[in-house]
Parts: C-alpha cells; sequence; structure tokens
C-alpha cells in the first residue's frame, strides 16, 4: 500500500502542473467538446509510457545497486528541482489559458492536437519514462504497485479535469486554486526526493 500511495502522489505531483495538455483538456471540457476522446488519448498515453518506465528502466535500474544509488540521487535532485519549480509557480503564478469561444472543432483537428501535447512533449518522456521508471526502481519488487498509484492517479486526474471542467472550471480560473495545487506538488516531490536519499542509507 505504501508504494501504491507513493505512485498516486507522484503521480499526481507530475501530472497536475500546470501546462499546454492540462490546459487544453480543461478547455475541452469546458466547451463539452470531444472531452472523452481527449481524456481517452491523454490517460491511454500516460498509462503506456508509464508500463516502458516501470518495465524498461525500472527493471535495469533495480538490478545494478550502483546505478540505482546514482539514480536515486539525480532523481532526488530533479524532484526537489520540480518542487522549486512549482513553488515558484505558487508564488508567481502564470495562470491557466482556457478560453472556451470560437466556432466546434473536429474530431480530427482534436485528436491531432491532443496527440501533438503528449506525445511531442519532451517532458513527458522525461517525467513518465525516465524519472518514473528511475524512482520506481526505488520500490524494488514493489515498483508495479508504485506504477499503479501513478496510473490511477492519471486516470483520476484527466477524468476530474476534463468531465468535471463545468463543475470546477470557475475553481480552476481562479490564480488562488491552481497556487494551492503547486503547493501541494513541491510538498510531494520534495517528501519523495528525501525518502529517496534515506532509503539509500
Amino acid at each position: 500500500m505504501h508504494a501504491i500511495w507513493s505512485g498516486l502522489g507522484f503521480g499526481f505531483g507530475l501530472i497536475v502542473a500546470i501546462g499546454a495538455q492540462n490546459a487544453f483538456v480543461l478547455r475541452q471540457g469546458l466547451r463539452r467538446e470531444h472531452i472523452g476522446l481527449v481524456v481517452a488519448v491523454c490517460t491511454g498515453s500516460d498509462l503506456v509510457l508509464i508500463a516502458v518506465g516501470t518495465a524498461g528502466v525500472g527493471a535495469l535500474v533495480s538490478a545494478n545497486a550502483a546505478v540505482l544509488a546514482v539514480v536515486s540521487v539525480l532523481g532526488a535532485a530533479v524532484l526537489l528541482v520540480y518542487g522549486g519549480l512549482a513553488l515558484r509557480r505558487a508564488i508567481r503564478p502564470t495562470g491557466l489559458a482556457a478560453q472556451t469561444g470560437g466556432p466546434p472543432v473536429p474530431a480530427g483537428r482534436v485528436l491531432g492536437t491532443t496527440l501533438a501535447l503528449t506525445w511531442l512533449n519532451p517532458h513527458v518522456y522525461l517525467d513518465t519514462v525516465v524519472l518514473l521508471g528511475s524512482v520506481s526502481a526505488g520500490y524494488g519488487a514493489g515498483r508495479w504497485w508504485f506504477a499503479l498509484g501513478a496510473c490511477c492517479a492519471s486516470i483520476l486526474w484527466f477524468s476530474g479535469l476534463g468531465f468535471g471542467a463545468r463543475l470546477a472550471g470557475p475553481l480552476f480560473a481562479r490564480p488562488a486554486a491552481w497556487r494551492v495545487l503547486d503547493v501541494v506538488i513541491a510538498g510531494v516531490m520534495a517528501t519523495i526526493a528525501v525518502g529517496l536519499l534515506v532509503d539509500l542509507r
């Protein structure tokens, strides 16, 4: 259960950060336009990338104690940087662009945009394949439980953001709400980073 909860928190920490993909999902949710397609693509892509990271990088790293130690230190450093960036966003929010006006957009164009925002973003590979895969290795045989937690975070976040946009739209339109989320993100990142370093002792 510890691995699952850690994966859930880690997954939320990576996914919830303000970005073009989240802005697009929220926008489509507010428009009620092809939101099922958008949520399915974003979630499905995350599940594939999380599995690849856990199976590939996670297995490779966990098989070598020296590599595990190096990756854990590097992973902790990256997590602290991500946490610092989230904290900076909380102090200086950039806002979330989720314009909802304009004519209906064809499903094909929405699909293309969703795929581009997901698969052409280098941070996606760094986050899910490299970083998450490396962190999951620290859980050894429990790394798949960690991955399961991260997958649940992806499903919950994209489904909630997309299908719940009409209810949560006014809330997410407020910079204060994103500030709170960024503070939580920073806390999660720092906690997991410290945990990685403590486990090396």
